[in-house]
C-alpha cells in the first residue's frame, strides 16, 4: 500500500471557490478508479485553522502501484498539470491503517502531522510506535480513519487522519475535506503493514 500527496500553494488572494468548483465537478470521476483505496480532496485557507497559506493538497491511499501509476500518467493528473503546473508528488510506504469509530460518516477535516525520525534510534521501534499512534488516533471520537506512512529518503513519519467534524483534536496541519473517493477502501489492509 502506498500513500501520495501533492501541494499546490496558491496566492494569498486566490478565490478558493475556484478549487471548490473544480472538485465538485471532477471529484466524482474517481469514484470507481481501480487501485484507489481513498482520495481526500483537501484544502487549507489562509487564516482558517491556523493556515498561513491557500493550498490545494489531495491525499491518496493506493492499494496498488499500478493504480497510482495509472493516475499519475493519465489524463486526470495531466489536466491538473495543464492548469497549475507539475507539482512535486510526495509518496510514502504505509506502515499502518485503521478505520475509526466514525467510519461511514462524511469526512469534514483532515490532519497531517510530520515527525522526523531521529538519528540513532532503532527503526523497528519507530515503526511500532507509528502503528500504535495510528491505533490511538483511530479510537478518538470523530475519527473516520487514520494512517501512518514513512518516507525513508527523508526519514519522516507522517500521521494522517480524517475526521467527521471541524476542529479535530489532533496536532498538525488541518485541512478541509471537499470530497472523498473511496472505491477500494474496503480492500485497504488494516493494522500493521510489515
Amino acid at each position: 500500500m502506498h500513500a501520495m500527496q501533492y501541494e499546490i500553494t496558491l496566492p494569498a488572494d486566490y478565490d478558493m471557490d475556484v478549487i471548490r468548483s473544480r472538485v465538485s465537478g471532477r471529484g466524482p470521476l474517481l469514484d470507481d478508479f481501480g487501485g484507489l483505496g481513498l482520495k481526500a480532496y483537501l484544502v487549507r485557507e489562509r487564516g482558517v485553522s491556523g493556515s498561513p497559506v491557500n493550498q490545494y493538497a489531495p491525499f491518496y491511499l493506493w492499494n496498488t502501484p499500478r493504480g497510482m501509476n495509472s493516475f499519475l500518467w493519465g489524463a486526470g493528473f495531466q489536466g491538473l498539470v495543464d492548469d497549475f503546473g507539475r507539482p512535486r508528488v510526495r509518496h510514502w510506504t504505509v506502515l499502518a491503517y485503521e478505520d475509526g469509530g466514525a467510519d461511514g460518516r462524511d469526512a469534514r477535516a483532515a490532519v497531517r502531522e510530520r515527525r522526523a525520525v531521529p538519528e540513532g534510534v532503532p527503526l523497528s521501534g519507530v515503526a511500532v510506535a507509528a502503528a500504535a499512534e495510528t491505533g490511538r488516533l483511530s479510537r478518538l471520537d470523530g475519527v473516520v480513519c487514520a494512517a501512518a506512512v514513512v518516507d525513508p529518503l527523508r526519514w519522516e513519519v507522517v500521521h494522517f487522519s480524517l475526521w467527521d467534524r471541524d476542529g479535530p483534536q489532533a496536532a498538525g496541519d488541518v485541512f478541509q475535506v471537499l470530497h472523498l473517493n473511496s472505491p477500494e477502501r474496503d480492500r485497504l489492509p488494516r493494522g500493521r503493514q510489515w
